[in-house]
């Protein structure tokens, strides 16, 4: 009878299926190197808040004016592009699995002691650090371009759109990886997130679009988070439909992901 030995076994069943600090400090290197990255997560969101936010820094949201302590318009662009930047940063590191499957290095993961499982907890931590990038540089420049909030809306809304945004479209991302070959996968991940920006109210507020896009928008995994990330500045009351719309989405990539991960395995 075959036995394994102890030094062996002790190899490959790693405590977390070998998730580890060194791994990620390589992946998220290897995001921040990527110049494309940087562009669509830190300096187009920003690039936009400065175009379109800026130069309604002094018009006010509500009934009160900002100089009486009243929310700026380009406080609300501000919250937009920065959850634009972290879906652009979340499903681009999701989206990288694709290459990663491609070039042979997922099957030489599977030669280490990291489990595929932690690989994907790697990607999805990967992306919700770009993600907290994304949303702190955007919100940086806000800051230094004149938006005042009170402490605990900057709090509020950067944790919505960064916690939810880049779990939601990180699933997004390793979901299209799984399922498009790799030569196609960003092109999917960048066009896919365009269109949801666009459906779900992230460039033009719903209340300045035709009825029938607000149907729609209701529907798309950006209306929820959005929503959500902009409620403190609106006032507007905990909207539980989207809460429930940012879940459901979460739930449905992460199934969708889950399956093809098996398949890939299976398959290796």
């Amino acid at each position: 009878m075959t036995t394994i030995s102890p030094a062996l076994q002790q190899r490959t069943v790693r405590p977390f299926g070998g998730f580890n600090l060194t791994y990620l400090w390589i992946e998220l290197k290897r995001k921040l190197r990527n110049r494309r990255t940087l562009v669509f997560t830190l300096v187009f969101p920003v690039a936009l808040y400065l175009l379109v936010g800026y130069p309604q820094r002094d018009v006010a949201l509500g009934n009160v004016p900002v100089s009486a302590g009243g929310v700026s318009v380009a406080a609300y662009i501000m919250v937009s592009m920065a959850l634009y930047g972290a879906m652009m940063s979340a499903t681009a590191a999701g989206g990288a699995v694709a290459i990663e499957r491609t070039q042979g290095w997922s099957r030489q993961l599977r030669l280490t002691p990291v489990s595929p499982i932690a690989n994907v907890a790697t990607k999805i931590v990967a992306g919700l650090v770009v993600g907290l990038v994304a949303v702190a540089a955007t919100f940086a420049v806000g800051a230094a371009t004149g938006v005042r909030m009170p402490i605990q809306d900057w709090l509020l809304a950067g944790l919505a759109v960064w916690l939810l945004g880049t779990l939601v479209f990180t699933t997004l991302g390793l979901m299209i990886g799984y399922l498009v070959p790799s030569e196609n996968s960003m092109q999917f991940v960048s066009l896919a997130i365009v269109l949801l920006s666009f459906l779900g109210g992230l460039f033009i507020p719903l209340d300045q679009m035709p009825a029938v896009m607000h149907d729609i928008a209701v529907w798309t995994p950006v209306y929820g988070i959005g929503e959500l990330g902009r409620a403190p500045l609106t006032g507007d009351a905990f909207n539980i439909l989207a809460l429930l719309n940012a879940i459901g989405w979460l739930a449905v990539f992460a199934a969708g992901t889950a399956l093809l991960f098996r398949r890939d395995t299976q398959r290796g």
